[in-house]
């Protein structure tokens, strides 16, 4: 051997490439007004500044050799992988243990005024990195026990593949978190429309990337 150049990472043999995607921006919430709901749970549309994000997330990954794309049972995430599927001819698949945080009594819009008014309760569960300091909220473990069960499942399905994975912003920061040690809020504020990464190989999680948004529109 004459030479060794540096490193360069590949997937390991049967790992899954996991693309995560938050959905693009959704629509605001309204004073006195809940958002559509979905088993308990706040399902607002995509505004007009979330589907042109989906459009350039599409435009961004046309050209990957994606081989499954897979979305949650809210439908601002069917919304923003409808253009890649239409790029890649694939039918998105539901993984319903990534749907995005239960925020309790909050959830429906409530909760973006109270984070927007720094309610205590939102200051204390920031302090501790625990979602189950919101009135009726599901905890960070329960979170991420239901987030690692739904990226096992994707990844087990897809050995040496490349997989799109459209979720929300507490799962990017759940699915972070579980590969990293991190606590449970060190990933909090992945943009709308930022692609994430994370190679999946049996019960090992490895970070690859967070929030990439040099695809999005200023």
């Amino acid at each position: 051997m004459k030479e060794a150049r540096q490193h360069r990472f590949i997937p390991p043999k049967g790992a899954a490439d996991l693309l995560l995607i938050r959905h693009g921006e959704t629509q605001a919430a309204l004073r006195g007004e809940s958002f559509p709901m979905v088993e308990g749970q706040g399902d607002p549309a995509l505004r007009p500044e979330g589907h042109a994000q989906a459009i350039a997330v599409a435009e961004r990954l046309k050209t990957e050799p994606i081989r499954a794309i897979y979305v949650t049972t809210m439908q601002r995430t069917h919304q923003t992988a409808a253009p890649l599927a239409g790029h890649l001819g694939l039918a998105p698949k539901v993984e319903r243990d990534l749907r995005e945080v239960f925020l309790g009594d909050w959830d429906g819009g409530e909760f973006r005024f109270r984070a927007a008014e720094n309610d205590p309760a939102i200051l204390r569960a920031r302090e501790r990195h625990e979602w189950g300091e919101l009135p009726g909220a599901e905890s960070t473990m329960q979170l991420q026990d239901r987030v690692r069960a739904g990226l096992m499942r994707i990844a087990a399905a897809h050995a040496d593949e490349l997989v799109a994975v459209v979720v929300h912003g507490g799962v990017v920061g759940a699915a972070q978190s579980l590969a990293s040690g991190a606590r449970g809020f060190a990933f909090s504020g992945a943009a709308n429309g930022s692609i994430s990464r994370l190679v999946v190989h049996g019960d090992q999680m490895i970070v690859r990337g967070f929030n990439d948004v040099s695809h999005l529109p200023t």
